[in-house]
This record gives C-alpha cells, structure tokens and sequence, in this order.
C-alpha cells in the first residue's frame, strides 16, 4: 500500500479540487467546470487528468515551494548587504537602492532591499508621527 503525501491545500484549490471530483464523477461537464472555475475547457480537461493521475496533489501548482528563477543569488544578496553596512549606514532602503544603481549598476527593488535589511536587523520600520496639535479655545458667539 502506498502512502499518500501530506500536502497544504489552499481555499482556492479544494473549490478547484471539489469542482474537478464532480467531472470525474460525471456529475457536471467539463464547459459547466470551466464556467465555475473561470478556466478553459482546454484547462479542465488538463486538470483532470492530473487529478485522475495523482489524486489531490495533481491539484497544486508544480512551482510550489521552489525558489522563483527570477531571485538574486545569495552572494549578490550578501554583498548588496555589505555595500549597506559599509557605506549607507541609516539611509532608508528607497534611498539605497538608488545609490546601489547610481554608483555600482546594481538594480535592486526597494521593496527586496527592505526585506533584506530587516532579516539582516539593518533596518527597522519607523513610523512618522504626527504633529501635536495643540487645542485652542473656541471661540464666543
């Protein structure tokens, strides 16, 4: 006997899950399937093989839980890191990231420069407080 893997299953696959049970059950068609999923009829039909195939985990996506292609290698990561700490010491991440492109040609988004900082403890989220507004007297009629 085979034992069947413990995945983590979104809301939004075990409505999909659900759907695809009830077109392997005959119990709806495909187009009535894609209607509700908002899918191609093409999409169903792939789906359900999967499903037929592999059983729930047919259903999440392959890219799940691997790193994006699109991330920046942990060694540029570091050294990114140490430009900071060496040069731009208590200047925001919006700020850095401009110098980083402006003298090294290094394209960071601000956002992933933030992230960054804040594992390293380089960083921490300030928020602006407002100004005091003292209350005056009102004025008579």
């Amino acid at each position: 006997m085979q034992r069947e893997e413990i995945i983590t299953v979104r809301m939004k696959e075990l409505k999909r899950l659900k759907v695809i049970h009830e077109v392997l059950a005959r119990r709806i068609t495909q187009r009535v399937a894609a209607g509700i999923l908002g899918l191609s009829v093409r999409q169903i039909k792939r789906i359900a093989k999967r499903v037929k195939i592999e059983g729930q985990r047919g259903i999440v996506h392959r890219s799940r839980g691997r790193p994006s292609i699109r991330r920046l290698s942990d060694q540029v990561k570091l050294h990114i890191i140490a430009l900071y700490g060496e040069e731009y010491k208590g200047f925001g991440p919006t700020f850095a990231a401009e110098k980083l492109f402006e003298k090294y040609k290094i394209r960071v988004s601000r956002e992933t420069l933030r992230q960054w900082l804040m594992e390293e403890g380089l960083w921490k989220r300030q928020r602006k407080r407002r100004k005091h507004l003292k209350c005056r007297p009102r004025k008579e009629c």
